[in-house]
């Protein structure tokens, strides 16, 4: 390893002795081979730290949390301790395809100074059969055209939720760029990596690698309750860029409310969906179809014994 590698990549993890090989295992195979492997673990309890402390790789370093302080501030550690041009995230239970690094970083040797960062497609494993079948009609109903790269125009469509993207395992981006963004919020424990993300683009551009180079392990999603504090305190930090795209005519607030109708719908908590729920929503084609297939994930819910 050189005294400055070009590459950071920054693991955060917490109880991951089971999976934490895997992620290393992946960043260590990447054909960009300048890199340095940041684990920390935050505050474990199991076998993290000898899993890690067991790589005879002078790229792994491991870092620690005496306690569990949550994932933005192990990612934070991270990027304190990075000495690469660029930081990689990575989460713990996810993995990378070898050439993940080499095709992100070659978009960006062809872009201008502007573009200070780039993420890829990803690939979902772990999903039932019924997940899978519902990525594809998701996929069918709710594609976007919106704009996947740039700056403005990609804060725009992240910030719409017309575009989904994976920061904590597909983003590259300068180090001194997430030097300037203070770094991730350690209060938000969902859209922590969206934030961020806005804020980098507040700083330049990020490009988009159309390749699912990275694949995501699914082991469930956060409680819908758990959106309702998150989704408040992130559009509020990010309320003047809010109130610029509603001023266009971009409906950001009422498209974040319809997520949080999805995610009550989809545990099949009907009643607390409809606090969210505005009538106009029955009236607009696409809205009216979320609600459908949302509500039929409610219902298998149910049937599944679910909440009631």
């Amino acid at each position: 390893m050189t005294d400055s590698p070009r590459v950071s990549v920054v693991i955060p993890a917490y109880e991951r002795g089971d999976v934490i090989g895997r992620a290393i295992d992946s960043a260590l195979a990447q054909t960009v081979d300048d890199t340095e492997v940041l684990v920390v673990d935050d505050g474990s309890g199991d076998d993290t730290r000898a899993v890690v402390e067991g790589y005879d790789d002078p790229r792994v370093r491991y870092l620690s949390h005496e306690t569990n302080r949550g994932v933005s501030a192990a990612r934070n550690t991270g990027v304190d301790a990075a000495t690469g041009a660029y930081v990689a995230f990575l989460d713990s239970d996810d993995e990378w395809l070898p050439r993940k690094l080499e095709r992100q970083l070659a978009v960006l040797d062809d872009r201008g100074k502007e573009w200070v960062g780039a993420y890829c497609d990803v690939a979902t494993a772990g999903l039932s059969a019924l997940g899978r079948l519902a990525t594809v009609v998701s996929d069918r109903l709710f594609r976007s055209s919106a704009p996947r790269e740039g700056g403005r125009e990609l804060a725009a469509s992240l910030l719409s939720m017309q575009v989904f993207m994976g920061p904590g395992s597909t983003l590259v981006v300068e180090r001194a760029v997430l030097d300037e963004t203070g770094g991730f919020d350690e209060d938000l424990s969902i859209y922590e990596d969206w934030d961020l993300v806005l804020r980098v683009l507040a700083a330049g551009k990020l490009a988009y690698v159309d390749e699912p180079l990275a694949l995501t392990h699914f082991t469930g999603d956060a409680p819908a309750a758990a959106y309702v504090e998150n989704d408040r305190r992130y559009l509020d930090r990010n309320a003047a860029l809010v109130a610029e795209l509603e001023a266009e005519g971009i409906p950001v607030r009422r498209v974040h409310r319809m997520g949080l109708v999805g995610h009550f719908l989809a545990e099949g908590r009907f009643d607390e969906a409809t606090d969210y729920l505005d009538v106009g929503a029955l009236a607009r084609p696409k809205d009216l179809a979320r609600v459908v297939f949302w509500s039929v994930l409610g219902l298998r819910a149910l049937a599944a014994g679910g909440p009631e």
